[in-house]
């Protein structure tokens, strides 16, 4: 998880987007721990949506990103939480001090093995994880264009939608009781497949990297997406994309 990518577009046309999603995930937390004077940090923050819902919820909250551009606009929005620049696997802060670890589609970006030592390292016994991740099921128009112009992603040790596996995620938390996972699904919607292809090549982070890395063939990724986004049109124009996802909480269980 690179400053360089997350930092480029407009990290917020993203966030926003998903801060539903972020809400969803503090409130499950918020089952399991009452979250008033409560302990939270909130890891690969972004622009700090979970942040600003778990202190909304009257917790002391610390927001951690790779990215300065992404923390100083957290700041800009909430000036009241503790923000700070740090990798969200290793992020300087003390041992055993929070009471709750949230992330909102951002830990799932980061080495897991390392992020889940750092996690355990950072909460109190008895503490609480909860996170959102993405889900692959079938098609993904988001990203299946890049798939079918650049070719598939070189073999990575990890990738995002592990987080979606429920039976990975059981072996990952094995640390943790508990470990629970609701379902849902988020809706892209765009007024016109123009509209669409202008957040895809100017909002998005990891899509404006993806056609700055295309390069020559940037038309041709832009009339794939075209192409598979009009499959997903209604009969007033507007672009509907469903992705789904899952919010995982569950509680640490110390050593």
């Amino acid at each position: 998880m690179t400053s360089s990518i997350w930092a480029g577009g407009r990290y917020d046309a993203v966030g926003d987007r998903i801060a539903h999603i972020a809400s969803r995930v503090v409130d499950a937390a918020a089952r399991r721990r009452p979250l008033e004077k409560a302990t939270v940090v909130d890891l690969a923050c972004g622009t700090g949506s979970a942040a600003r819902a778990a202190a909304a919820a009257g917790a002391h909250v610390t927001g951690v990103d790779v990215t300065p551009e992404l923390i100083d606009l957290a700041a800009q929005r909430a000036p009241h939480i503790a923000w700070s620049i740090g990798d969200a696997a290793d992020t300087g802060l003390p041992p055993s001090s929070f009471d709750v670890a949230v992330s909102n589609m951002g830990i799932i970006f980061v080495d897991p093995q390392r992020q889940i030592a750092e996690v355990a390292r950072l909460l109190k016994p008895g503490g609480v994880l909860a996170f959102s991740a993405w889900v692959r099921r079938g098609g993904n128009p988001l990203f299946d264009p890049i798939v079918e112009v650049l070719g598939p992603p070189a073999p990575a040790p990890f990738t995002p939608d592990q987080w979606g596996d429920e039976r990975i995620v059981a072996q990952r938390l094995a640390q943790f009781d508990g470990v629970a996972f609701d379902h849902g699904d988020h809706r892209w919607e765009f007024e016109s497949v123009a509209q669409a292809l202008q957040w895809l090549r100017t909002g998005s982070p990891m899509h404006v990297a993806t056609f700055e890395r295309a390069g020559t063939a940037g038309k041709d990724l832009a009339d794939a997406f075209a192409a598979t986004l009009q499959q997903h049109t209604g009969p007033s124009g507007a672009v509907t994309v469903t992705s789904p996802y899952v919010v995982v909480t569950a509680t640490y269980r110390a050593s």
